[in-house]
């Protein structure tokens, strides 16, 4: 095995450390929190969502990793303080889940603590490991880099998920805190075997000329038609494919009448075909323009909420199945395509600050998914008087989101955007020269 292979193994390990860390609080404490413990789907989401209100500092911590480095470490540091954050919010949110149900200002506080240690975690960690992917793999090995990562991130969470429903069977408060608590150390141990060696000694600061700054970043991102188009696309995208993460497990519970146990292997089934398509895409990309693979990707997105949304409204749960399959498929297509086009849309000497820009929209757009998907469930119900109704109105929105997406995709060209970056108005020249 040649040394640029064992690194994306390493890169592997750390993404499927973190992502181990998103199952449990990000699906199963979800649907017992809205099922068993039958709190309102508004609060779940918004506490869902919280960890995304950190999202801006994805830029801020990209910008300073790449001007500053640790013990001669850029990316490390923060990756490291990202994931102990992520395993301390993954172990107590049980703790706080039965608090929280219990009501009262220190309930609410509890609430709080797990999802906040999370998402900061998870900003902290997921800009720079994401940065040091981009370069280590360089140019012609980032559609391979995030083949493997992503390859590896979804057979760490169907083992997770399957392991989790085997913890969870029967249910039980005890099983609930006893499984989490296994997680998180599995996730912790991995994370930080994988982090030995895995970025090169760089003691070196930038120049100062490419030094970026939040105004370097608003004329970069801003000022360049390409960047903003992919901003949006990226919103509207991940709105849709991340924002049914918090309300999949209760709406089978709700439609089918499943167990904690069946609703969980859902991850299982919708991450094997994650990892399906992850294999089929890095094959393709070869042959295919990268675009292409997405928007095959997000049409078969788009055909599975349609299918999960028929099979729910029809009590048919052949149906739903194959919308999660094809869900999981058309993720997994669009996940490779559209993280090597992320890649592709950053300039040398500013990775870290681009890929957090990108960041950034990311968690705005799983903030906005799952508190958006959380009130209309609950209004809808209300409204309606049947539970149902609420579900199936979230995953048609967010189905037209995905669809918005795909005829954006079209106008987002990679080379037009180099070609802007390297051309500024003397409008953006004036403001990238302003500290």
């Amino acid at each position: 095995m040649n040394a640029i292979n064992f690194k994306r193994i390493q890169l592997g390990l750390v993404h499927v450390a973190v992502a181990m860390t998103l199952v449990p609080i990000n699906s199963t404490l979800n649907r017992v929190m809205i099922h068993e413990l039958a709190l309102p789907a508004t609060l779940v989401a918004i506490l869902a969502s919280l960890p995304y209100l950190f999202s801006p500092v994805q830029v801020a911590i990209g910008s300073l990793s790449d001007k500053y480095s640790l013990f001669g470490l850029r990316r490390t540091p923060y990756i490291l303080a990202g994931l102990l954050l992520c395993v301390t919010g993954v172990m107590i949110s049980p703790w706080a889940a039965f608090q929280l149900a219990e009501g009262g200002a220190a309930g609410i506080l509890a609430g709080l603590l797990p999802f906040l240690a999370w998402g900061m975690g998870y900003n902290l960690a997921s800009v720079c490991y994401l940065a040091l992917a981009s370069e280590i793999s360089g140019e012609q090995g980032r559609g391979r880099t995030v083949a493997v990562m992503w390859f590896m991130m979804i057979v760490g969470i169907i083992l997770t998920a399957v392991s989790l429903s085997h913890m969870l069977d029967p249910y039980t408060p005890a099983a609930l805190a006893s499984s989490f608590q296994w997680v998180g150390l599995v996730a912790l141990i991995l994370g930080v075997l994988a982090l030995i060696r895995l970025e090169p000694c760089d003691s070196l600061p930038l120049p100062p000329s490419e030094k970026p700054t939040s105004r370097r970043m608003a004329a970069a991102i801003l000022g360049n038609p390409q960047a903003r188009r992919f901003f949006v696309y990226l919103l509207l995208l991940l709105a849709a494919i991340l924002g049914q993460d918090v309300l999949l497990e209760p709406f089978a519970a709700e439609a089918f009448g499943w167990t904690v146990t069946q609703t969980t292997r859902l991850t299982a089934l919708w991450g094997g075909f994650v990892l399906l398509a992850i294999l089929a895409a890095a094959a393709l990309e070869r042959r295919l323009p990268r675009r292409l693979v997405a928007q095959i990707g997000n049409l078969g997105a788009l055909a599975g909420f349609l299918f999960i949304i028929f099979g729910g409204m029809l009590r048919l749960e052949g149906l739903f199945h194959l919308g999660v399959v094809l869900l999981g498929a058309g993720t997994g297509l669009s996940t490779v395509a559209n993280l090597a086009l992320m890649f592709d849309l950053t300039l040398p000497g500013q990775t870290g600050l681009y890929i957090g820009a990108w960041g950034f929209s990311n968690a705005l757009s799983r903030l906005t998914g799952a508190a958006l998907g959380g009130a209309l469930r609950d209004v809808v119900a209300s409204a309606s008087g049947d539970a149902l109704a609420g579900y199936l109105v979230v995953f048609s929105v967010e189905a037209a989101l995905l669809l918005a997406a795909a005829l954006l995709l079209g106008s987002i060209d990679v080379a037009a955007f180099h070609r802007r970056a390297a051309r500024p108005t003397p409008a953006e020249r004036a403001g990238l020269s302003v500290d």
